[in-house]
């Protein structure tokens, strides 16, 4: 375990003579904030799935501490809950697994076969958990062994849940936008609240009444467990994951890495701001708007102004877990999406198509002068180019393409991330334009200039296209992980998001202000002349 107060950062961020950098949105403490639970010393315990990660905050000074890295053994955790003799028990969501890290440091896994493992919660001495999946079952596991005996097949969606003050389990549905409650023993479960904002968590206050967030409103409500009365303690931004009592003092999580405390009379206290949960793929529209693609969420950022939310999983029409962005009109964004689909958004319609689907792992995407939409997929090692309804190859036999950009004259670029090169593609033959990098992911096309995100070097690379003269403008850069850390890559979630790899993305303004995401530590920069 270890004392910080956020996430790890690549090391000392500097740019170039002449250059200046900056962060344009401030790095976020937390990988996202998904699973909440209160520990025996008055500590919230975070589960962080983007981040594998679980840390302990004090809820009065903020303090954190780290219990379990992003290297370490527990991997995506989406909830957790503790034993009486302090063992941590968390479900870890992309690899369908019950994990338990006993007060000593040492784990393992309890069970390996629940696909989207997500609730759990303990009753006494013992351990509920179940699948937020369609068809998803909810079991009791023995404590030792991991064996399961069923309490309830086939339910659309559990999560987190709780049992309440009569001995029953109280459950939020949120494919049918309900709270359910069934007996232990099992049985026919009984509808106990409806008509909601997508709830995902029930908790019970020390009157028994269930405080309940609701993800696609934002809402915190309370509910009487016996006639559904209903009361708003908080209206919040959509997003919210799960809460937590202490004492009773009420807490709340949001998906993108915030905690909240509610105070009542419609007042929150911020104990950890919102931040960024990755980020991913950047682009800038025409009137300077940049877009920020964060997984889950995705968001713009105006000249001046601060991140406001585009869309998110559970928004109308959002295209999916966003990797990959290119502006495409106004108003109008071509992404690509963890499922393998490359799409063009129009939020304000709540309404996308799909242009291309069913690729592997899709990384960048580009819009050229003509329309045709470029997109690389990693793992297939090409580059494909979409226009009027068709869809065609390239480029093939890359060394993981990730990042493409299109010049105002057509010419495609593509970084080949495992080939440590950008490349021309042009005519059916590919061109090294720059070689000599350690792993490029993102680039950019401005006029005569090329620009190079290297996660290995931490450096963003400008490079003339006309002479091939290349520099270093920025270093530093928090970018993938720093020396010595392995996290690890994330897998799908159900039908909700497929691999939920990273991607460092970049993004060139009219202006000549380079933006990077700042994946490590959950931030955007901004690189320009002095």
């Amino acid at each position: 375990m270890s004392a910080d107060q956020g996430r790890y950062v690549a090391g000392a961020l500097a740019a170039a003579e002449g250059w200046a950098v900056a962060r344009v949105t401030p790095p976020s403490r937390l990988f996202g904030s998904n699973g909440l639970r209160t520990g025996a010393d008055g500590r919230l315990y975070v589960a962080q799935v983007a981040g594998s990660r679980v840390s302990a905050i004090d809820v009065d000074s903020g303090a954190m501490e780290t219990i379990s890295a992003v290297d370490g053994p527990i991997i995506a955790p989406d909830d957790l809950a503790f034993d009486g003799a302090g063992n941590l028990y968390t479900t870890e969501i992309t690899v369908g697994r019950i994990g338990v890290l006993s007060p000593k440091g040492e784990y393992r896994v309890l069970n390996g076969d629940m696909p989207v493992a997500n609730p759990i919660t303990m009753y006494g001495d013992r351990l509920i958990a179940g699948e937020c999946r369609m068809g998803g079952r909810v079991m009791e596991l023995d404590r030792s062994s991991g064996e399961a005996r069923m309490i309830l097949p086939d339910v659309p969606m559990p999560n987190a849940f709780e049992v309440g003050p009569d001995g029953m389990l109280y459950m939020p549905i949120m494919a049918t936008n309900e709270i359910w409650r069934v007996s232990l023993d099992g049985g026919e479960p009984e509808v106990v609240a409806g008509d909601l904002g997508v709830p995902d968590s029930v908790k019970f206050d020390s009157k028994g009444r269930i405080v309940s967030t609701q993800v696609a409103s934002g809402q915190v409500l309370r509910i009487d467990p016996q006639t559904g009365e209903r009361e708003l303690l908080a209206q919040l931004s959509p997003g919210l994951d799960n809460c937590s009592f202490v004492g009773d003092r009420l807490f709340v999580s949001g998906i993108p890495g915030e905690l909240f405390e509610i105070l009542g009379e419609g007042k929150v206290r911020p104990l950890v701001e919102r931040g960024l949960q990755w980020p991913m793929g950047l682009a800038v529209a025409s009137d300077g708007t940049l877009f920020v693609a964060d997984g889950g969420f995705t968001y713009t950022l105006v000249p001046g102004g601060g991140l406001e939310t585009l869309g998110m999983l559970f928004s109308p029409g959002f295209p999916g877990f966003t990797r990959g962005v290119a502006a495409s009109g106004p108003g109008e964004w071509v992404t690509t999406n963890s499922m393998g689909q490359v799409s063009r958004w129009k939020p304000a319609e709540g309404a996308h198509e799909a242009i291309s689907a069913e690729h592997e792992v899709l990384y960048g995407v580009a819009v050229g002068p003509d329309g045709a939409v470029v997109f690389a997929d990693g793992p297939a090692g090409k580059v494909y180019s979409a226009k009027g309804g068709s869809v065609e190859v390239i480029a093939e036999g890359l060394k993981l393409p990730m990042g493409v950009a299109v010049s105002s004259d057509g010419t495609v670029y593509a970084s080949e991330s495992q080939g440590g090169r950008v490349v021309k593609l042009s005519g059916g033959k590919v061109e090294t334009v720059v070689d000599g990098l350690e792993e490029p992911q993102g680039i950019a096309v401005a006029g005569d200039t090329l620009y190079v995100v290297d996660i290995l070097s931490k450096d963003l690379i400008e490079v003339t296209l006309s002479t091939g003269a290349r520099a270093t403008i920025a270093s530093g850069l928090p970018v993938s992980a720093p020396p010595g850390v392995r996290p690890h890559l994330l897998g799908g979630v159900g039908n909700m998001s497929g691999p939920m790899v990273p991607f460092a993305g970049v993004a060139v303004a009219g202006d000549g202000t380079v933006f990077v995401s700042g994946d490590a530590e959950g931030s955007v920069l901004a690189v320009g002349r002095r």
